[in-house]
């Protein structure tokens, strides 16, 4: 059945097949190992922020998709003051005025939250998945995102855990269980009709016959009969 509002009654004006979302990265940062984290994720911000802005000027939707610290009364602008240790990450992720934040409170960004309505609002096929961290709030973000159908791209340089050894092995899983392409985020041009590598083709994706990556066949992890 269609929907009876195609934009969620304005608060989905957008209609793309490609969104960016980031993970957790307006983060308090208190938590233990998070001195660890820091420098990794400060590195990493500096990647996602030109990222985010060329996703914004080619008009791909932008979508915070954050902890909220346990206060069941919180929204955004709070987080975002209370952001001390984390201050330096905030800073060079702040979301703009139209970008769209939605509130998690476990660590999948899908777990009894409005992720999916936005994204299938927005017609989203193709979520660029980035953030914190990529051994668990990553991790489960992406793995309900392949239950629900959406075609993944993960930038292998835009997530970071608090042990990177542990981030490598997560991304491995997302990739070979997944079938997510890990394409640095540097090399990943986006546009509302699709995601372009530049330079070496994607190793994760084969070219179909129109040019544009194919979409593998889904795996079946059913035991063999």
């Amino acid at each position: 059945m269609p929907p009876r509002n195609d934009d969620l009654h304005g608060n989905a004006p957008d209609d793309s097949r490609v969104a960016l979302v980031l993970v957790d990265v307006i983060n308090d940062l208190e938590f233990e190992g998070a001195d660890r984290l820091l420098p990794q994720a400060l590195a990493m911000a500096d990647r996602q922020a030109g990222l985010a802005a060329r996703a914004r000027w080619a008009r791909v939707p932008v979508v915070y998709v954050n902890d909220n610290f346990g206060r069941w009364r919180s929204d955004f602008r709070m987080l975002l003051d209370r952001c001390l240790r984390g201050r330096p990450l905030a800073c060079r992720l702040r979301p703009r005025a139209t970008d769209y934040v939605v509130l998690k409170t476990k660590h999948s960004g899908f777990y009894a939250t409005t992720l999916e309505q936005l994204l299938r609002y927005l017609k989203i096929e193709t979520p660029v998945l980035t953030g914190l961290t990529g051994d668990r709030c990553v991790l489960f973000t992406a793995a309900d995102a392949f239950m629900r159908d959406f075609e993944l791209f993960v930038p292998a340089d835009g997530t970071v855990s608090i042990e990177p050894e542990h981030n490598r092995h997560a991304l491995a899983k997302i990739a070979r269980l997944l079938d997510a392409d890990l394409t640095d985020s540097t090399r990943l041009a986006l546009s509302r009709s699709g995601v372009s590598t530049r330079g070496r083709a994607a190793a994760a994706r084969p070219q179909s016959a129109r040019g544009r990556p194919a979409r593998p066949a889904r795996r079946s992890h059913a035991p063999a009969a």
